[in-house]
């Protein structure tokens, strides 16, 4: 019936590609793994983008044996901010405590290796240190016009996990009765984005901080959300106090 249906339309299914399988069994699906496990569905990283992640780590470690901490630093952490925050969105806490600890291996042998005549404390006190309530911490502190800069390894598992907010299924965005609703789920895009934060804060500056409409400050204290207007036909964003923009829409 699927294949007659796709047909029909000038569509096919790729045999190389489809898969039928039990949900129990589960099936990968753009570098996630998706399965139920005692009723409960997961959405996880899949094993295979694990590890080619992992190898790629391995790679950027193994080709940089004799350059310095902060350069590899530097070099892995955006890889791994860049692949946490792509499954943050589904039940990747697990994984991601699995990922750091093949890291942090990795960057033991890489220490050691380069200080073969050094003991294991000594390595230890010279690459690892005491940060954020976590022993072992991969980084280096950097001195910077007098004053100390700590730079570390970037951890999977600070990656703060981030469900997937389902929109309603009867909202319409081209029915003003959902403008609001719109309006406060943009809000929330923005706040979960490293690009969205910075444009927040662009706007809460550019209105040196206030209300547009009472003139009162917007502080973290305060109810406030994103809001859009028309001015001379193009679309601007604003921040306002939430109980500002429901007594004057």
């Amino acid at each position: 019936m699927l294949v007659e249906f796709l047909a029909e339309r000038g569509l096919e299914l790729s045999d190389e590609k489809t898969v039928i399988t039990h949900i129990d069994d589960g099936f990968d699906f753009l570098g996630f793994n998706i399965r139920k496990f005692k009723g409960v569905l997961l959405t996880q990283p899949s094993k295979k983008c694990v590890k080619k992640f992992l190898d790629g780590i391995r790679y950027t470690i193994d080709s940089n044996k004799s350059c310095k901490q902060e350069t590899l630093i530097r070099l892995l952490n955006p890889k791994i901010t860049g692949w946490a925050n792509y499954y943050r969105c589904g039940a990747s806490s697990k994984t991601f405590q699995r990922v750091d600890d093949q890291i942090f291996r990795k960057l033991w042998q890489w220490a050691k290796r380069r200080h073969p005549k050094k003991g294991k404390p000594w390595v230890l006190k010279k690459y690892f240190h005491h940060y954020k309530n976590r022993n072992w911490r991969f980084l280096v502190v950097l001195n910077k016009n007098g004053k100390e800069d700590i730079f570390p390894l970037k951890l999977a598992f600070e990656t703060k996990i981030m469900r997937h907010k389902k929109i309603v299924s009867e909202a319409n965005p081209f029915d003003r009765e959902w403008k609001e609703y719109f309006e406060e789920r943009m809000t929330y895009k923005m706040l979960i984005s490293l690009k969205g934060r910075k444009s927040l804060l662009y706007m809460w500056n550019k209105q040196e901080r206030k209300c547009p409409i009472c003139g009162q400050e917007i502080t973290a204290e305060t109810q406030w959300n994103v809001r859009e207007k028309k001015v001379s036909g193009q679309t601007v964003r604003y921040l306002v106090h939430d109980k500002c923009y429901k007594q004057n829409r």
